[in-house]
């Protein structure tokens, strides 16, 4: 069947066409149609009046929504949280999980496995391992029970179950090295979080095939003026992509703007690390055993206070930048899908082009979501009477 997205404003990297039309057909982007094209026949027409076409979201880093974690090591926790993803957006995603027993993960891999045999909401190419291979110093709200050495057979097993695409660690730790290499070797991404590496620690680990680090610029160490960690690292190195999670509480909007003025946008990737708590408000929730408290939108540990993941939506991180960042929507729609898709090899995602899936987020002005489509088909439409959000005002800023 034949699909046009009719007048939409097409934003993909590079790319920004007003009164736009995208013809979709068998899964994938078969025409991009400038406004005054003549228009094809087709059997289904989705008016956009003028909404916003980008790339649909890829979410590389997100532990859970609505109650549930990725660690809850079920089926139905897998689901629930893909189908609120399409709600942010998201048409690829992560399942991430947190540092925990061996045993657990293993359930958690397989409960993974069980879904990317059936992708019904997102698609899930495979997981991302956080932990548990971290610095028990920079665990944040990382479960410090579970915390262990690297240990490539635990990699390994985890990989058989459910194909793993990122693991998450600390270089500095003893066998890390080693398992950054290892991992080169089965195709798994390694990125550095939870760590107190210094800037030379971290060049080792690069040397050895590390490429990414994790929610950049918290539980890692700081930009010194003698010695510049693994946040100055970030900021210099050039074969690093950082995460970024744009809720304006990891990192603040002076921040934003300075990561945005200082690294090209080619190697910034948006995130959500969004946790259980996300979608419910405020109140208590559990992550990885612990005991999380949300007020007013900031997820902290109820024991000491650390930043507990997020609960950030993913469009919302885009809408804060829109708002922060003076680059263009072409340029900023690079962080939120294509430099994913291409540092993890995620063929066909990330462009609205020929050829490319027909993974679509239609965006209200205010970047409320419209419709998600997933391969053509429309997985998730916004209900109608959805109050927009408040426009959004950059904080002075937040403690932590």
């Amino acid at each position: 069947m034949k699909t046009l997205i009719e007048n939409t404003r097409i934003i993909s990297p590079d790319l920004d066409i007003e009164g736009g039309s995208l013809l979709l057909e068998n899964g994938r982007i078969s025409a991009v149609l400038q406004a005054g094209e003549p228009l094809p026949a087709v059997q289904r027409v989705i008016a956009a009046a003028g909404r916003i076409s980008m790339p649909g979201f890829i979410d590389i880093h997100a532990h859970g929504a609505d109650h549930h974690d990725v660690c809850d090591g079920s089926l139905e926790a897998i689901r629930h949280i893909a189908r609120r993803k399409l709600q942010e957006g998201v048409t690829t995603w992560l399942p991430t999980t947190l540092t925990q027993g061996q045993e657990r993960l293993e359930q958690v891999a397989a409960a993974c496995a069980e879904y990317f045999a059936n992708p019904e909401f997102c698609k899930t190419p495979g997981l991302h391992i956080e932990g548990p291979f971290i610095n028990a110093k920079n665990a944040g709200a990382q479960n410090p029970q579970f915390v262990r050495p690297p240990n490539l057979d635990e990699l390994r097993t985890l990989h058989a179950i459910a194909k793993v695409l990122m693991v998450s660690l600390a270089p500095e730790l003893d066998g890390a090295l080693e398992l950054i290499r290892a991992a080169k070797q089965l195709g798994i991404t390694s990125s550095a979080a939870h760590t107190s590496a210094t800037a030379a620690q971290l060049r080792a680990a690069t040397a050895a095939g590390l490429t990414h680090l994790t929610h950049f610029g918290n539980a890692m160490t700081p930009l010194h003026h003698r010695e510049i960690g693994v946040v100055g690292a970030g900021l210099s190195d050039d074969g690093l992509m950082l995460e970024l999670i744009c809720d304006t509480i990891h990192l603040c909007p002076d921040m934003l703007k300075l990561v945005f003025q200082v690294v090209p946008v080619e190697r910034l990737m948006l995130i959500t690390d969004s946790m259980a708590a996300s979608w419910i408000g405020d109140g208590e929730i559990s992550l990885g055993g612990l005991a999380v408290v949300v007020k007013e939108r900031i997820a902290r540990l109820k024991d000491g206070g650390a930043l507990a993941g997020s609960v950030l939506r993913f469009n919302e991180g885009l809408r804060h930048l829109a708002a922060l960042i003076p680059l263009p929507l072409h340029q900023l729609v690079k962080a939120t899908s294509w430099n994913q898709a291409r540092s993890l090899g995620l063929p066909g995602l990330g462009k609205l082009e020929p050829d490319f899936f027909a993974d679509i987020v239609i965006l209200n002005p205010d970047f409320s979501v419209w419709k998600t489509l997933v391969n053509g088909t429309e997985r998730w439409l916004q209900p109608a009477c959805t109050p927009s959000p408040p426009p959004f005002t950059p904080p002075s800023g937040h403690a932590g």
